[in-house]
């Protein structure tokens, strides 16, 4: 009888072994999905707001379109790193810019979260609590962090999606424009569709003081389209990369170090009237690992 107990037992271990890689293997190709070429739309309108100034202004709506290249950088030890650059200007002399980057880890317990004004406080999670799980970190144009997640991949009823809500600075459409607020709560929804995949959301606009209640200011809906189109419309793009992934990869090497300290992190705003990416946007493709470390330190305080 006992000899029963322990075939029976070792046989739903391992159902629920392959279950669980099974499932984890259609995660993986839901985030693959998101690497390619994509024509993009940005589509942002503030739909509610709380605000207690009677002339108070929302935000305008915003529509914008542009074509961006996504490219896997990283594919390894559950992580995968999609850095995503755009593409603009003319067709005969197409500009790139380096946009932002998402990493996706598997069962990750090191979350660093948007708090204000700069500052990420560092949280360790228990391993029962993202068993299963996938970390998004979204990091800056200057490979600085952004924002944090962690939620499981569903797969039902034809859809794959992931979904998850937390605190980010104000968004780059915002930051120059708004300062009346210093806190967005992003509900994400990651979608992927038979010819793409869409970035939902639904965010919250926070004014977050010490001491005080958080003030909810006013609400926004975000529904960006990323619809799939031949790589060799990027090419231009993917040029750019293989010239400067060098640099990029001792700019992550640096942040790396930094976030394995695992412990808070705050940034100053800018050094000689200049923010970080507008330092490191300068350097040239085979600049130093010296010259890296020492411009990301100086905004570290």
């Amino acid at each position: 009888m006992r000899n029963q107990i322990v075939v029976i037992f070792t046989l739903c271990a391992m159902t629920y072994t392959s279950a669980q890689e099974s499932k984890k293997q259609k995660d993986i190709k839901a985030i693959k999905t998101m690497k390619g070429c994509f024509e993009v739309s940005f589509n942002f309108a503030e739909t509610f707001n709380y605000s207690k100034d009677s002339l108070y202004k929302p935000s305008a709506i915003k529509h914008d379109r542009a074509l961006e290249w996504v490219e896997v950088i990283t594919d390894k030890n559950n992580k995968i790193q999609l850095q995503h650059l755009l593409i603009v200007g003319p067709k005969n002399k197409p500009h790139i810019v380096k946009h932002w980057r998402q990493d996706w880890l598997y069962e990750n317990q090191d979350l660093y979260l948007f708090h204000k004004d700069n500052h990420w406080k560092y949280l360790n999670l228990d391993k029962e609590s993202v068993q299963g799980q996938w970390t998004q970190k979204v990091y800056q144009v200057d490979d600085s962090p952004r924002y944090e997640g962690t939620a499981s991949w569903v797969h039902v009823d034809g859809k794959s999606y992931w979904e998850n809500a937390t605190d980010a600075p104000l968004a780059r459409r915002e930051h120059t424009k708004r300062s009346d607020y210093n806190v967005m709560l992003r509900r994400n929804r990651h979608e992927i569709i038979e010819n793409g995949w869409i970035h939902n959301q639904d965010n919250d606009k926070i004014i977050r003081k010490d001491g005080e209640k958080d003030f909810l200011l006013a609400q926004e809906k975000g529904f960006n389209t990323y619809i799939r189109v031949p790589d060799n419309k990027c090419i231009a793009a993917q040029n750019w990369w293989k010239e400067n992934k060098g640099l990029w990869k001792k700019v992550r090497k640096k942040w790396d170090k930094t976030f394995n300290q695992n412990k808070d992190i705050t940034l100053q705003t800018k050094i000689e009237d200049k923010k970080l990416f507008a330092h490191l946007f300068k350097l040239k493709a085979d600049a130093s690992k010296k010259q890296v470390n020492e411009i990301i330190d100086s905004f570290i305080k």
